[in-house]
């Protein structure tokens, strides 16, 4: 009976011993788990962290690109008038950069005058925007951060007829980790003293004809890679409510889109450019055509 009690206590004792055992394997495996999946979450933060500063630096490149474009602003000095609009306070700052033509040269000029100040640059309307989005919101950080506005341009000219002006509007919003780019693009006959658009450069009703000519030159530039590797062909949609958003010189014709339109914000380019000579299918055959000499 003694040895009995004997054998069953060692018995227990072992018994005992492997579910320590096991218990401490149980809690070594969980306490692993624990370190392996803390090790992951910093490993995806990381990398994270790492997309996030090479698209802000492919942002940041993408726009001093277009900042950087040469333009023919030296070249039209006589004809151009630079006007500034500067405010900064502690709610907002507006920076506003743009040209009025010389009216001495010719009177109708103030056609162009009158709309770049009327209406295209309306400094008031720009604050009494900035102050009601204020108002309107009702997040306290919204209303502490500073807004801020930003206009400035390109010029173009074709055979002295016509200037081509790219607005390019910055754009820092409360909240946004990085400032969008928006575009406007005016085209005005010197001679005349009108602003054209669409339908006097290309057949009425071509818009369909060309898209196809944009999206197969988007598409070969995707082909290519480059800044175009995450870059799209443009819907309908997009391209009529933006086919007047293109700048003109001797060479090629440029259409502009607004971040993500063609591209996300931290790739591709804002624009497209076209030969000329790729647009003879769809070009307007008459007088009053600044490019109707390609087409005669």
């Amino acid at each position: 009976m003694k040895y009995i009690y004997l054998l069953a206590l060692v018995l227990l004792l072992f018994s005992n011993c492997k579910n320590d055992t096991r218990n401490e394997n149980i809690n070594e495996i969980e306490e692993s788990d624990e370190f392996k999946s803390s090790d992951q979450d910093k490993i995806q933060k990381v990398d994270r962290d790492i997309k996030l500063f090479d698209k802000t630096i492919s942002i940041e490149l993408k726009q001093k690109k277009l900042i950087d474009k040469k333009d023919e602003s030296e070249e039209l000095q006589k004809l151009l008038i630079d006007k500034k609009y500067v405010v900064k306070n502690k709610n907002y700052s507006i920076n506003f950069k743009y040209p009025l033509l010389n009216e001495s040269f010719k009177p109708s000029n103030a056609n162009f005058n009158d709309f770049i100040n009327n209406y295209y640059v309306n400094i008031t309307k720009t604050e009494s925007d900035i102050i009601e989005s204020k108002l309107q919101c009702d997040s306290i950080e919204s209303k502490t951060f500073r807004e801020e506005r930003f206009i400035n341009y390109k010029i173009y000219n074709v055979n002295d007829r016509l200037v081509s002006v790219l607005f390019y509007k910055e754009n820092f919003y409360s909240g946004a980790m990085h400032p969008s780019y928006s575009f406007d693009c005016f085209n005005f006959d010197l001679n005349r003293g009108v602003f054209m658009t669409y339908e006097d450069f290309f057949i009425k009703g071509s818009e369909d004809d060309l898209l196809i000519i944009i999206n197969e030159k988007i598409s070969k530039k995707i082909q290519k890679g480059d800044l175009y590797y995450e870059c799209w062909e443009l819907s309908s949609t997009d391209f009529f409510e933006g086919k007047n958003n293109f700048v003109l010189n001797d060479t090629y014709l440029e259409f502009y889109f607004d971040d993500c339109v063609m591209c996300p914000s931290y790739t591709g380019t804002y624009s497209i450019e076209l030969p000329l000579t790729d647009l003879l299918p769809v070009l307007k055959k008459y007088d009053m055509n600044p490019l109707g000499f390609l087409v005669k």
